[in-house]
């Protein structure tokens, strides 16, 4: 029986995580259909709804103690205070960047933002770097100085989300809380701005309200896409070994990437081409690092 659930187990786990892999890769086509409401606006929509549908999923779980404990920890409640604001600033970027055709530019932050924080775990962690891991970094900042060089430009978009998002999971992996109960404080935290921003847009009169039904029909869906791949992540968290997480995490910018350029139609030239193969050349010496790390490990 334990041999028979085991590779049960494996399979729905990876099952669940490359929806929730798949589902942050598609999420550009939602924020492409609400583009046309400020990016702000949409943001404190994800804000408000993310609580009611993660409030709703931890009473489910009967979880509710967790989020209580929290709140009676100023310490811990402070450092949820500052991954909220990191939190939101990469939202509020990745949003923004999608409703300017820069879905290309975001794929980039989440190719390069595992390299990233293997850099951040050496500089504020001290974890040794192995040499594969030495090489895969390299590779990633010799693809960023190419998009200086080549194209003419530095990624400002990319590089924002990987460190917004780097500096959020460095934070967050020496914070003793778990993912549901985590985001949900987030969230809770920032809600009175979220709601404050959207009473004062109405009050202003601009706010989308009223102005066309199809989206506003659309934005109580940015709930939906913040919790439900969370939920899946999180069962595929569960029941699947770190490295295979590792290896499924560059499905969401790939799936960006190639909505980018085939669907979206982005400037896609030589030189952004070179430029993300040198990065997709170090996520293949990390990934093939992590591979190794983890065959020792089972021996």
């Amino acid at each position: 029986m334990i041999r028979d659930a085991e590779p049960a187990g494996i399979r729905a786990g990876l099952t669940a995580a490359i929806a929730a892999f798949s589902l942050w890769g598609l999420t550009p086509i939602y924020f492409k259909w609400v583009a046309a409401v400020p990016a702000s606006e949409i943001v404190a929509h994800r804000v408000v709804w993310s609580v009611v549908l993660l409030g709703l999923l931890v009473l489910a779980r009967r979880h509710w103690h967790r989020v209580t404990a929290v709140f009676r920890q100023p310490r811990l409640l402070a450092t949820l205070g500052l991954t909220a604001v990191l939190n939101g600033t990469n939202w509020l970027i990745f949003v923004w960047a999608i409703a300017h055709d820069q879905v290309l530019e975001t794929s980039l932050g989440y190719f390069i933002n595992p390299l990233l924080s293997v850099l951040l775990g050496r500089l504020f962690l001290g974890e040794r770097l192995r040499p594969w891991q030495s090489a895969a970094v390299l590779l990633a900042m010799a693809g960023v100085l190419w998009r200086i060089v080549g194209v003419g430009h530095l990624p400002v978009v990319a590089l924002m989300l990987a460190l917004t998002f780097g500096f959020y999971g460095l934070i967050r992996k020496r914070t003793a809380v778990d993912a549901f109960t985590g985001l949900l404080v987030e969230t809770v935290l920032v809600l009175p701005l979220a709601v404050g921003w959207l009473v004062w847009r109405v009050y202003q009169g601009e706010a989308w309200i009223g102005r066309d039904p199809s989206v506003e029909i659309l934005l109580p869906l940015a709930g939906i896409v913040t919790a439900v791949p969370l939920t899946l992540f999180a069962v595929g968290a569960r029941r699947l070994p770190l490295a295979t997480l590792g290896f499924l995490q560059y499905l969401a910018p790939s799936i960006s990437f190639c909505l980018a350029v085939f669907a979206f139609k982005e400037p896609f030239d030589t030189g952004h081409l070179l430029g993300f193969v040198l990065i997709w050349l170090g996520l293949a010496l990390y990934s093939l690092d992590l591979w190794r790390a983890g065959r020792r490990r089972v021996r």
